[in-house]
């Protein structure tokens, strides 16, 4: 443990975590992109191989004006991008295609479907099964350290970092 994060501890020894600045908080700023039902029902039906408006609005029965504003703002954020397509005797439109960055938000996402299937399925069990296309086994979201070991959550041990702030004094 460093200086830094030594000198955060309170008298019990631990952190004043009821103190911090949570005004730049990942999760709280990554909720501001992907926070909302439809955002993430869009990115199920990209993975699920839907790119085209017409058939999100199909799939989503999400309302065209939000629908429209959902996918702006996913290619604003870089999250999905835009091809043109055109079918024959058709003008040309979009189509959306994920992005590098939104492929980081696929075990995010699928984290959200394991625990769903596992407690909010029907029961028949999951609507949709996730299979690894190279050997068909079953596909989970894990937590792993950076040394390749399974963590548990409870394993898990949260300390400052680098943006680490306390609340200004009241």
């Amino acid at each position: 443990m460093d200086a830094t994060t030594e000198a955060l501890r309170d008298d019990a020894g631990t952190f004043p975590h009821l103190d911090r600045d949570t005004s730049n908080c990942s999760i709280a700023r990554t909720l501001e992109i992907v926070g909302e039902k439809w955002t993430i029902l869009i990115l199920r039906e990209v993975w699920y191989g839907s790119s085209r408006f017409s058939e999100f609005e199909r799939v989503l029965g999400c309302p065209r004006n939000l629908l429209a504003a959902r996918l702006k703002m996913l290619v604003e954020e870089g999250i999905l991008a835009t091809e043109t397509y055109k079918e024959p005797g058709s003008r040309s439109r979009p189509k959306y295609v994920i992005t590098a960055k939104g492929m980081d938000l696929v075990p995010a996402v699928l984290g959200l479907l394991q625990w769903g299937d596992r407690y909010r399925a029907d029961p028949e069990g999951p609507a949709m099964l996730s299979r690894h296309r190279g050997c068909g086994a079953h596909v989970d979201a894990q937590i792993r350290c950076d040394q390749g070991h399974a963590v548990r959550p409870e394993d898990i041990e949260s300390i400052p970092g680098p943006a680490f702030r306390l609340r200004p004094a009241e």
